[in-house]
């Protein structure tokens, strides 16, 4: 059963739609490395059973890159073995899960630190370095 939907009586049964969405995904890599346009496909929108997914997430694998965030829920983001595939899963607080993408991109956008937190940033580091505390850590440290 995939989580937050349920079992289908086909479940064991497969489509045949991984391996056009598969096609899907190559030509969404070849457009970003062309153009930079950035792909994402909402998996719980498309006829897949639960085999399905299986197949998909096999065929794909895992990659050298995992993210795990807490917004309003668990997130997990990671790669696949194919640079430039992505897989996000959301789930709210609760556990029920929220969505499930293949994105297409260099770097999933949620990952990237927006400005005004960037400015925060260089703000709460400039007070932490000014303070006598980070003297005594800095000392201790070498």
């Amino acid at each position: 059963m995939i989580s937050g939907q349920p079992e289908s009586p086909c479940a064991g049964a497969r489509t045949g739609n991984v391996r056009p969405l598969l096609s899907e995904l190559e030509h969404a890599l070849v457009r970003l490395l062309a153009t930079g346009e950035e792909t994402s496909i909402d998996l719980r929108r498309l006829p897949l059973t639960a085999a399905d997914e299986a197949e998909l997430d096999e065929f794909l694998g895992r990659g050298e890159i995992r993210a795990m965030l807490d917004l309003m829920g668990p997130t997990e983001i990671h790669e696949t073995r194919f640079a430039g595939i992505w897989r996000a899963i959301h789930h709210n607080v609760t556990g029920e899960l929220l969505g499930k993408y293949l994105l297409v991109t260099y770097c999933p956008e949620i990952l990237a630190a927006p400005v005004p937190d960037v400015e925060r940033g260089i703000a709460d580091l400039r007070d932490a370095l000014a303070s006598p505390a980070s003297n005594a850590v800095l000392v201790a440290g070498e």
